[in-house]
Order: C-alpha cells, then structure tokens, then sequence
C-alpha cells in the first residue's frame, strides 16, 4: 500500500466512526444541527450560497453507514459557501504598501501545507470591494487545476476567482476535522462528479454546497482529530521508507540488467566449451569474409585501424576469446545508402529517435511514409542490420531491424560479418562497458554524439560463435526474469 494510500484509508476510517470509540458522554450531533437549522436564515448576500435550498440530503448520496449518534449534513446547509473575486485589471490594485491587503493566491501554497500563513503581494484598500474578504478560521478551496484542495486561513486578506471560502462551520465542525473531511478521498470523488468544465476541472458554490458529509460529536471530532494525527506521523516515517524502497526497487532491475551485461561480454554469464573452438577461428574468417565482399565490390576497402595494444584493453575475457575493433567485424565505416524525403515509397517504414524506447531499444511506433510528416533526406536500412543512435548514445537506443525501412540520420545501420550473433553485439553495445567509454567521448553539449572514429575503434570482446549463442539466451532469460520482477514489483 502507498503512502497515500495508507492515508486515504485512514481518513475514511476516520469519516465513517470506526478510527475511534463513541462515548455516550459526547451526545448526538443530530440534535444539536436541529437546533442550528432552526437559526439559519437565506443569505442575501452576492454569490453566497442559499442555506435552504438543499436542506434534506438524498440516501442514494450516503455511500457508508455512520454511527448512530452522528448525523449527514450538506455542507451549504450549516456553513456559508462563497466565491472571490478579482478587481481589474489586477495590476492597477497591486501595492507595495505595507497597509495594504494581502492578495491569497493559489501560488503562496505548497502542495502539502496546511495553513496560508502569508502573501507574497498585497492590494489597495479600495480593491476589497471588488474581491472577496476572508478572514483567519475561514477554509480556503482551490476551484480549479488541483481544486478541492482545502486550505485553512491563518491570516486575513482578499481572494480572487481561483479560491471558494467556507466560513461559518465552527457550531458544528471543529477546524481541523472538517480539514480532513475536505482532505478525504470521499470528498475528492463528489467533488469530481460536481465538477464543471471539460479541460479544467471547476467547482462552483452550488456544487460544493450539495457535497454531503458525515458529523461526529463536536468532542468526538478532537479525539479523532489527535488521532489522525498521532497516526499520521507515524505514516510519514512510513513514507520516507516507502520512498527510499521504491528508489531502490527502480534501481536495482536496472542495476542487475547491466550487471548481466557487463557479466555476459566478461565471459562470466556461461562457461567455455572446448567443443566451441576459439575466437581466433571466427577472427580469420571475418578476415576472408571482408576481403571476399571487397573483390566483389559490394563494400569498400578502408583505411586500416590501430592495431590493439596491451595497455588499451579495459579487462580480462576467457582463453578462448579475442578483442577485436568494431571498425573490423562490421559495416559501421561504410558509407550509408541515403534516399531523399520526395523519393520514398508511401509504404515505407520510416523510423525516428522518438519511435524508439530508450534503453530497451523497443519500437514505440511503427509508422510509414504516407502517415507522417518527412523531410530531408534519410538513411536506407536492411533488415538484420544492427541500429545504433550516434546521437545521446546513453539513451541506448539500439536495435537489430526487424524490416526494410529508411530512418533518421542520427541512426547508424551496420551489418556483422562473419557470422557473429547480432544480438550478442548489440549486448556488448548496450553494456556499462560500452557505455561509459562511447559517453566519455561523444562532443556537443546540447546535442552530444560519438564521432565515427570512436565507434570504429571500439573494442569489441569476441567469443566462440556458439558461446555466444548461448550468452545470448542467458541474458534473455535474466532479462525475462527482471521483467517478471518489475511487473509484480510496479503493478
């Protein structure tokens, strides 16, 4: 259960009778708002609410059932409900002069405060009768944005449109009960079947007015109050655990997932097999592959890369494994086949940074050409080949291509050679290892990337073809396990 969960549920122990004991000594609330509607008399007052317009409440409203010697009662029929208002235009009132009135704003709150005690701006005098005055005691509801929030004044001042006042509450409510009753989810659920407007939510005096609500003793009331509160602070330790727990729950599949990466291309996820042969085998034939794909035309030859020195190795890997430089096994210097926006195929797939789930290299959308808006010119990709955003390579996004398409430049298609696992690179490229050095060397502030020069010499740790196959299908298997975990962990 949540923090604010706990709350909830504690609040509405506390509105249905069941938070403390009902003492005969305390009496009843019903008779005592009998004796309080005798004296209640139609307000004339402008834009206060009519007291007897919604006298009796209707049964179909009572959705729990309270002791017997508590009472429901609408909130307009014992207090008064008014809205403020705003002298305009509000720049010609505002004054720096310390006698002027304060000017309650939503702004001079906090999310979680319970009290006004200031404004940050104060207006003339002569603006009060153009506003609404309140005063210390009165509960101050926000009308709209988080409205139904209730605050209760300790100072006093003028309020704009933005605010509904509650005053005249005190023969039967104490301050800081009706407080927690405005605060309960009982209160937020009527207040959201009675508000107005389809974008921002608002609330009007009418429809606060109907809002029903349970009355304790006035004795009863204070006793539930302190108890509340007492459990409250208890909730608030509670919370901060709640909130260390949550972080840590978020960290740790992450944590874990890069860990079986960094696991996985240091050779520690599975054993080596003597039946598996070397890398050096798979290195020879990569060799062969390239200069076979050379002859032929089909790639270009490029300017060798920096043979790999001892003090460049960044940590040990198995016997039977090889370091080799990206720029050797794959495409990656290779130059892209572009194509230009006019001269797409409607049908084609076209793919963006922003279609791409960052760190999972999920694709988020699957759009084609004639259903979005393309400009420039694009990058041609095949399917198999590996996807590599050289722009913010910390978001990870990553991908083997599951289709033909064109994409974003700020995409580098590649293909392996030899035969390697394409999903065991794109492991390696997704690991801490990988990230940390490609990171620490992309240029750009605003818009950092890795320069070609940096991918080409990147070190890639290479296995046995069939070792990493089976890399491969343990960090699919750990990965499916996170996801279990996550999935019961963040219902």
């Amino acid at each position: 259960m949540t923090p604010q969960q706990l709350r909830n549920s504690i609040l509405q122990m506390a509105i249905e009778g069941k938070l403390v004991e009902q003492r005969i000594e305390d009496g009843s609330s019903k008779e005592f708002l009998e004796t309080i509607l005798k004296d209640v008399k139609e307000s004339n007052n402008n834009g206060v609410y009519d007291h007897n317009k919604f006298l009796n409440s209707n049964e179909n409203d009572k959705s729990f059932s309270i002791p017997s010697n508590w009472c429901w009662v609408r909130l307009g029929d014992i207090c008064s409900i008014a809205r403020g208002g705003s002298p305009r235009p509000i720049k010609d009132y505002i004054t720096n002069d310390p006698n002027g009135i304060n000017w309650i704003k939503i702004g001079d709150t906090n999310k979680d405060d319970k009290y006004i005690n200031k404004a940050t701006e104060k207006i003339k005098p002569d603006g009060i009768k153009k506003s609404r005055f309140v005063c210390p005691g009165d509960f101050l509801l926000t009308n709209s944005m988080s409205f139904g929030r209730p605050y209760i004044l300790n100072i006093e001042g003028c309020i704009h449109d933005g605010w509904l006042v509650i005053s005249q509450y005190e023969k039967l409510f104490d301050k800081n009960f009706l407080f927690w009753a405005l605060s309960s989810r009982f209160a937020y659920e009527q207040f959201c079947k009675k508000v107005s407007g389809a974008v921002v939510k608002n609330l009007n005096i009418d429809k606060v007015a109907k809002s029903i609500f349970p009355v304790p003793p006035i004795r009863e009331q204070i006793r539930i109050v302190e108890r509340i509160e007492k459990i409250f602070s208890l909730v608030d330790l509670y919370s901060e655990k709640w909130e260390k727990l949550e972080k840590l729950n978020q960290k740790f599949p992450n944590d874990l997932q890069k860990s079986i990466l960094q696991e996985a291309i240091q050779g520690k996820l599975c054993e080596q097999k003597d039946e598996d042969g070397s890398a050096k085998e798979l290195i020879e034939k990569i060799s062969l592959e390239k200069e076979r794909l050379i002859e032929s035309g089909q790639i270009k030859k490029q300017k060798a890369v920096p043979v790999i020195q001892e003090d460049e190795i960044p940590f040990d890997i198995p016997s039977s494994w090889c370091w080799e430089r990206l720029g050797n096994i794959s495409t990656y210097n290779q130059t892209k086949p572009k194509i230009k926006a006019i001269d797409l195929d409607r049908l084609i797939w076209v793919l963006d940074l922003d279609d791409i789930e960052k760190d999972t290299g999920k694709i988020l959308r699957y759009v084609k050409a004639k259903d979005k808006k393309v400009s420039g010119e694009k990058v041609v990709f095949h399917k198999g080949q590996i996807l590599y955003s050289k722009l913010r390579p910390y978001l990870k996004k990553a991908l083997i291509a599951p289709e033909d398409g064109v994409c974003t430049p700020e995409l580098v298609p590649f293909d392996i050679f030899g035969g390697c696992n394409r999903n065991y690179i794109l492991s390696v490229l997704k690991s801490p290892y990988v990230d940390f050095g490609v990171n620490s060397a992309t240029y750009g502030v605003k818009m950092p990337r890795v320069g070609v020069e940096t991918m080409i010499n990147l070190l890639i740790p290479i296995p046995p073809i069939r070792e990493q196959e089976r890399i491969v299908k343990n960090i699919d298997k750990s990965h499916s396990l996170i996801q279990r975990f996550k999935d019961l962990v963040f219902v």
